[in-house]
């Protein structure tokens, strides 16, 4: 291995990469605990309340869509009741935890029959989870230097999806054999100090001399919510737009085959076990590698040379399911398909990330990353709805022949960029 790769490699000994981690985690945790089709839909289910019940708690997860909208709040308004001796990001961070972790309680009580008051409770745990959210990417993004934003990227990830594994796996085990539902939400909530910890033993970001908030309602709204867009489009200028549009199709190919992958599985014949043992066990290690290999790639290519490797390679994995349409139940398939997949994608993913980030000036970074992220999952959750119909008029063969196909328009946009756009000056920091 050469020293550059090394170098590379090293990246993620840096304390603040691996105190990253604990912030991905703490932001992990909550997701599955309001989801009517995970963890909260389990133990709705074993209370027997009905499945429209169940189903229509969906709504009170919309935080996680909207929180662009007081994203500009968390990123100007101080922290109130002293928790401003944090600072800006750490304060808040602080107090939405310890009210997260007042709002799994508060959840864990409700009873499980009483719909109206546990819609409420999963909207607060909803909201105070997207809060922290907003503020966990722009303590990431102020932090670490633009050379540590693709490891960053990873280790944000990486903790998530682990606490994604505590919440719904672990959780899903904890009430099969020691605990009865309230009790694991009690526990959950008890893990939410993970975060308070890492917030506590963590610096603040220096932020420099932030742009001061003008006296006066209007001039206040205009600064905080115009002016993130205004700073972008400065900095940008007309390309800006090439740079939303980018950000809007670069993942439909790996996001629209995602949101048939489970019926994929079942038409091929796989069972329950199955499709839980290699596409989750098996797939969580999978994306963890491409996790940290999508780290590596960007601190050693750039950003825009990484981008484009790994766009390539997570449009071209889509083929592994072609060829599994072929092969049918065949469990070594799967794990080759799933591997290919799965990392590939988290490569992506990582990459993507890691150049959201740098798009982000400092004086908005919390608002300027909420909205950057949301018009990413406006894309993919707008076309994702388009699957079944194509599944249905193509066959499983051509849907995901076609899939691969629909990187092109972003990766033609991405080479336009790479031509007249260096990633420095996409990526300059205000």
């Amino acid at each position: 291995m050469s020293g550059r790769w090394r170098a590379a490699w090293a990246v993620y000994g840096d304390r603040r990469i691996l105190s990253i981690f604990l912030f991905g985690f703490s932001s992990g945790l909550p997701l599955l605990l309001t989801k009517s089709g995970s963890t909260l839909g389990a133990w709705l289910t074993d209370a027997h309340v009905d499945l429209a019940s169940i189903t229509m708690l969906a709504w009170a997860g919309m935080p996680y869509s909207l929180k662009f909208l007081w994203a500009p709040f968390l990123d100007r308004l101080s922290p109130p009741l002293g928790f401003a001796r944090l600072g800006q990001r750490r304060g808040w961070m602080l107090l939405l935890q310890i009210v997260l972790a007042a709002s799994i309680v508060f959840l864990a009580m409700v009873p499980a029959d009483d719909t109206w008051m546990m819609g409420l409770g999963v909207l607060l745990v909803a909201f105070c989870s997207a809060s922290q959210d907003v503020v966990v990417d722009a303590y990431r993004v102020d932090i670490l230097v633009a050379d540590k934003q693709a490891p960053g990227a990873t280790m944000i990830q990486a903790g998530y999806r682990i606490a994604m594994l505590v919440a719904g796996a672990g959780a899903l085990w904890l009430a099969e054999h020691f605990l009865t539902w309230p009790e694991v939400y009690m526990v959950m909530a008890g893990m939410v100090g993970i975060g308070m910890v890492a917030t506590l033993c963590n610096p603040e970001p220096h932020l420099g001399e932030r742009t001061p908030i003008p006296p006066g309602a209007r001039a206040w709204i205009e600064d905080a919510v115009v002016s993130p867009f205004a700073d972008m489009l400065r900095r940008q200028g007309g390309a800006l737009f090439a740079i939303l549009a980018f950000i809007m199709l670069f993942k439909l190919c790996d996001a629209i085959p995602g949101s048939v992958a489970t019926p994929f599985y079942k038409a091929m014949g796989f069972s329950n076990d199955e499709i839980a043992g290699i596409t989750k066990v098996f797939g969580l290690g999978a994306t963890m590698i491409g996790l940290a290999l999508g780290g590596v790639v960007a601190v050693r290519l750039g950003l825009l040379r990484a981008l484009f490797i790994t766009g390539v390679l997570q449009a071209v994995s889509n083929l592994m399911y072609v060829w599994q349409t072929f092969m049918g139940h065949d469990r070594l398939a799967l794990v080759a398909t799933i591997a290919i997949e799965n990392v590939s994608g988290s490569m992506a993913a990582t990459v993507f990330v890691a150049y959201l980030s740098r798009l982000c000036s400092l004086n908005y970074s919390a608002t300027q990353y909420a909205l950057l992220s949301a018009l990413a999952a406006v894309g993919t959750n707008f076309f994702s709805g388009f699957s079944g119909m194509l599944v249905q008029s193509m066959g499983w063969a051509g849907f995901f022949a076609f899939t691969t196909l629909t990187a092109l328009p972003g990766m033609a946009i991405l080479v336009w960029l790479m031509r007249n756009m260096p990633v420095e000056a996409t990526a300059e920091r205000a």
